[in-house]
């Protein structure tokens, strides 16, 4: 039986240099936007107020998915209520 070293697993480097390239890639990704907010950092403050006001409705738009619809009857249900003494 021939001894085998672990280096010499070939499906062992291909994820070892798979995963150097996914951190070099990530490295340059995050240098291009660092380079990018520092070129364009005037109007990114310049949209700010507008994006502040989209924010608004969005938020209220995604935010507010869970509340039924008004008038249901099943907020008057009792399974709804917390019950009032419930402190131990």
């Amino acid at each position: 039986m021939a001894l085998t070293k672990m280096n010499d697993n070939p499906s062992r480097k291909t994820s070892s240099a798979v995963a150097r390239c996914r951190v070099a890639a990530l490295m340059l990704a995050v240098i291009a936007i660092a380079f990018a907010l520092r070129e364009h950092w005037g109007h990114i403050f310049g949209l700010s107020p507008y994006l502040l006001l989209l924010a608004c409705p969005l938020m209220h738009l995604f935010m507010h998915h869970g509340h039924h619809k008004h008038g249901d009857s099943d907020h008057d249900q009792p399974e709804h209520r917390m019950p009032m003494n419930s402190h131990k």
